[in-house]
């Protein structure tokens, strides 16, 4: 069967993409005569060494490169990527000082703030001049709970001038959620806010602040940002943003560091124990991220670039990255739904955004709202959507083509917080095929293994990735003989990443994702995945939203579907058999759930992720080990105990 291309990059656009400049460059430095993406891949794995120094010449990073580019690149993990080099990351970020604009404040109040590149490097120096004359040096750590908003892009550039690491999460986090993650890591300072804005309400977080500074022994001094305008009570351990800044510091200075050296420790979702803390290095991300920016994303310094995301999400990392693009960034912080559907798009406009990120659970929401801002704005300057999170439905492909934009290059991307990055996203100079990722990236070895380690190809199984690369994880924070970093990745294939996403290439070499590997169901020992189940019943005019798990049943498992309805519906016989036949003539019988059951709520983390491992625990009576990591833990009392699930 033929998937409908739904773009097509035209003659122009092609010729005056960066990937089409890059090839062009590589063609004339390497003597070689590319002409098609899917060779210029296969040279960036083959000869990944002289591909990775590229990256770094094309983009021209600022830095002492060294002449060693890899040792053991065939170790997996254990490769050390640019060994001799030396490079600060929040130099890289702040190349340009000029007039103009940086970033873009958006808050779902109303309120609108925008800084210049040389007004950002301005408030960056100042708050690094206090942040050393506080103590911060190389190696420590600043934690910070903060929307997102301007001072938490200035806090991290300036943890980063100083070779410090950053680490942040989002204020909607519980008390314990914020302590299981900062306290293994022992922050010396702590930024947060005194409150913030969701769904047209001020919530205070005062208390909340108290509670967790009272249980990180480690965190010297703690700097409130005025967001809402709530009282702190200060004491001589703790600031006002304003007051906590050197407005004396006339330059900004940068510390050369390693190219390993520690730049973000990221958390897993922590949603079967305490969070892994994921620790990524300065070189790599940058490389990795200008290689993602520039040429997947077609990102310059005329582009407007907005990714709806909260600090606690690696989008939220990546977005920020594109200040080393020389782009404009358009923060939001708030509710996309509030006041009306029309938020983000009335963002969009105004700003006139170029390239708009986003999760595929919102558009689907959008979509299920009947809202169609093709009708509603005028999105002239709007030229690529980016969508994670989730698995982008080939439905919502339809949907983003009729009712946003019919002329916009529509790149899902997949990575994640493990590698900060993607291992498939968008590409200017390829099409977009309906419920289809464009290609894999470039410099990465992915692959789709059958359970045996082998290669296949249209066909679904594990994807890994087959080489070493410099955006791996330099590995967890306290894990000193890395055995939890191995097992993390590297147990199931030797020398080979295991990502734990069930996937497929297709025949035009993209890629379509199944859903996690973890949650993949296996009635009658058929592996399928809950993308496939969750895509023909959000369909349905009825349905929200779904969850799918598989329960242990009679020496086999059975596919159970819970079903979160529309105001007013209800779950009868007449929509349960739509469901299974509409799941049953659009995939197969192995499908078809066995129960289906009606919910209020969904559970998901806190970056919006539906969580199947935690109701699957729930429904077989286990112990879900941390629903601090769980935006609304509540909804998992509704999977608990069910009579339907022991019939």
């Amino acid at each position: 069967m033929t998937t409908a291309i739904m773009w097509q990059p035209t003659p122009e656009q092609i010729a005056t993409a960066r990937m089409t400049d890059f090839m062009r460059t590589i063609n004339r430095n390497y003597h070689t005569n590319f002409t098609t993406y899917a060779e210029l891949h296969a040279w960036s794995v083959e000869r990944s060494d002289e591909f990775w120094k590229s990256i770094w010449d094309y983009f021209k990073i600022i830095g002492e490169r060294g002449e060693r580019i890899v040792v053991n690149p065939d170790q997996i993990p254990g490769a050390q990527w640019f060994p001799d080099a030396q490079l600060n990351f929040a130099e890289n970020l702040l190349r340009y000082n000029d007039d103009h604009v940086a970033l873009i404040f958006r808050g779902e109040n109303g309120a609108r703030d925008q800084h210049t590149y040389a007004e950002l490097r301005s408030e960056v120096a100042a708050l690094a001049a206090a942040m050393k004359r506080h103590g911060v040096q190389p190696g420590d750590r600043v934690a910070a709970m903060v929307p997102n908003c301007v001072e938490a892009v200035i806090a991290m550039l300036a943890t980063a001038s100083l070779g410090a690491i950053w680490s942040s999460c989002s204020p909607d986090f519980g008390v314990q959620g914020v302590v299981d993650r900062f306290g293994q890591i022992e922050p010396k300072l702590f930024i947060t806010i005194d409150g913030y804005y969701y769904n047209g309400k001020q919530l205070d977080v005062t208390e909340k602040v108290r509670d967790i500074r009272a249980q990180l022994p480690s965190v010297e001094h703690t700097v409130i940002v005025d967001f809402i305008g709530f009282n702190y009570e200060f004491d001589d351990h703790s600031s006002a943003w304003d007051n906590f800044l050197d407005r004396t510091a006339t330059t900004l200075e940068f510390t050369p560091m390693p190219f390993n050296a520690p730049l973000y420790i990221m958390f897993s979702s922590g949603t079967t124990g305490v969070p892994k803390c994921i620790v990524h290095g300065a070189g790599g991300t940058l490389l990795q991220h200008v290689k993602e920016h520039g040429l997947h994303t077609n990102i310059t310094r005329d582009d407007v670039f907005f990714y709806f995301t909260t600090c606690g999400w690696m989008m939220w990392n990546w977005l920020v990255s594109g200040l080393a693009q020389g782009a404009t960034l358009v923060l939001f912080d708030g509710s996309p739904f509030y006041p009306s559907p029309e938020a983000l798009w009335l963002v969009a406009e105004e700003e006139q955004i170029t390239v708009f990120g986003t999760s595929a659970k919102y558009l689907s929401a959008l979509e299920k709202e009947n809202y169609r801002p093709k009708h509603e704005h005028e999105l002239p300057a709007l030229r690529t959507i980016l969508t994670t999170g989730s698995v982008l439905p080939p439905e919502s492909f339809d949907f983003v083509y009729r009712d946003i934009k019919t002329d916009v290059c529509l790149s899902s991307i997949s990575g994640g917080t493990d590698i900060i990055s993607c291992f498939a996203l968008g590409n200017p100079i390829l099409p977009v095929y309906r419920g289809e990722l464009q290609c894999r990236g470039l410099g990465l070895d992915v692959q789709v293994f059958n359970d045996d380690g082998q290669v296949i190809q249209q066909d679904k199984g594990e994807l890994v990735c087959r080489n070493s690369f410099p955006c791996m994880p330099i590995g967890f924070w306290n894990d000193p003989d890395g055995s939890k970093y191995h097992s993390a990745y590297f147990e199931r294939f030797p020398n080979t990443w295991a990502h734990g996403d069930y996937a497929e290439i297709t025949i035009h070499d993209g890629i379509i994702i199944y859903g996690r590997s973890d949650a993949v169901l296996n009635p009658g020992g058929v592996r399928i995945g809950t993308a496939e189940i969750y895509r023909q019943v959000e369909k349905i005019e009825s349905v929200l939203e779904s969850i799918a798990i598989g329960q242990r049943w009679e020496n086999d498992e059975r596919v159970v579907l819970f079903v979160r309805l529309r105001e007013g519906r209800v779950l009868d016989d007449a929509l349960r058999q739509h469901i299974r036949q509409v799941i049953r003539t659009h995939t197969t019988p192995r499908h078809v759930p066995a129960v289906i059951v009606q919910v209020t709520d969904i559970p998901r983390t806190i970056s919006g992720k539906i969580v199947e491992l935690a109701v699957r625990q729930v429904v077989h009576g286990e112990a879900v080990k941390n629903t601090d990591a769980l935006a609304n833990p509540e909804a998992l009392e509704q999977f608990r105990n069910r009579p339907e699930l022991q019939e």
